[in-house]
């Protein structure tokens, strides 16, 4: 990454944090002036609090040109002519409620506001899809038959399962775009059409949706094989059933900072043995655990691949897995990126529960 680019990374939160203390006005302040905070946050709209932050309404173009016409100057105050009946949500609020609050208001700016009222952020549309486009392509593997979530997934493909009221594939389509990423092919198989029917040519999710149709099941690397065209870019690979807030765009910069072949997302799991364990030599007793905590790193379901290894996929039933074998075997680096934020995949009717939860 180039130093420039490395700067503007760096200095975006603070950026994000001047815009949002630039939309602050107090309702005291005249329109002239509320103008000159829309224009230096850029953001479209004001937001008017009081003393102890309180969120007392929003002030967009469009209330200040409706105030004009009614005979306001530009020295009026703004008090008598703010939206008090504006949209907001909690902090906390995921990328897709907010989303959907947009599309179904036909707004771009969202206050964030605690339940006392205060004021305490602002979403932005064109934050929330992503400011800085990558030239990555992703692919998101939907073609499974979900055999263990019957009779759920029998008129449904797992991935179109709803939690909270949003397929999975919906919010990792989301998810992505939110990352940057504007191209995504999807791997269709079994009930394919619905996915195809609902999410079309992506342009409603701000984004171009492809389908790669699977005639028979080829696994989540046979699917591979069936891209139109080499990728110029490391591809992302992603499960279809994952409910995850990861880092793409901090993953493929660790996948091309360690000049890797191929780099897979990892998972802390912990299980905690219910028994006490005995570790034993030639009939002895040498050593006691009491219900150890055991912990392994796990695959979670997120790649990454660099174009040339996708000329090693065949056209037939290949797990992902064991094209990484295949790069360790020929002495290929091969990475491992961590995976901190939320993750759940959603294999089994647990995990699903704990998706609504």
């Amino acid at each position: 990454m180039a130093a420039a680019d490395m700067k503007k990374k760096a200095n975006a939160p603070e950026s994000r944090r001047s815009s949002f203390e630039s939309s602050r006005i107090p309702p005291t302040c005249s329109i002239l002036d509320a103008l000159r905070s829309m224009d230096k946050s850029g953001n479209g709209i004001a937001l008017v609090v009081d003393d102890d932050e309180r969120l007392l309404g929003t002030l967009t173009d469009g209330d200040i040109r409706r105030a004009l016409m009614k005979g306001a100057t530009l020295e009026s105050v703004v008090a008598p002519f703010l939206s008090p009946k504006f949209i907001s949500v909690f902090p906390g609020a995921g990328r897709a409620e907010v989303l959907d609050l947009m599309h179904a208001r036909k707004i771009e700016q969202i206050p964030i506001v605690d339940e006392h009222g205060q004021l305490r952020g602002l979403h932005l549309l064109h934050e929330l899809i992503g400011a800085v486009e990558l030239p990555n392509a992703a692919v998101i593997m939907a073609g499974g038959q979900g055999m263990r979530l019957r009779p759920l997934t029998e008129h449904l493909p797992k991935p179109m399962l709803k939690v909270a009221g949003r397929p999975i594939l919906e919010r990792i389509v989301l998810h992505l775009v939110g990352c940057g990423i504007r191209h995504i092919y999807i791997s269709v198989h079994y009930l394919g059409k619905i996915i195809e029917d609902y999410f079309e040519d992506g342009d409603r999710f701000g984004c171009r949706i492809e389908y790669l149709k699977e005639k028979e099941p080829l696994g989540t690397g046979g699917a591979l094989s069936l891209l139109p065209e080499a990728p110029r870019c490391p591809l992302v690979v992603m499960n279809g059933d994952l409910i995850t807030q990861a880092n793409i765009p901090a993953m493929l910069d660790f996948h091309a900072d360690g000049d890797y072949a191929a780099t897979m997302a990892v998972r802390r799991y912990s299980h905690q043995v219910p028994f006490g364990c005995v570790e034993l030599k030639e009939g002895r007793i040498v050593r006691l655990d009491e219900k150890p905590i055991l912990e392994k790193a796990i695959n979670a379901g997120i790649y990454v691949i660099n174009p040339a290894l996708l000329k090693k996929i065949p056209k037939q039933f290949f797990p992902i897995t064991e094209l990484f074998s295949a790069c360790m075997s020929r002495g290929e680096s091969v990475g491992a990126f961590e995976v901190e934020d939320e993750w759940i995949d959603v294999g089994q009717r647990e995990q699903l529960k704990s998706g609504h939860a």
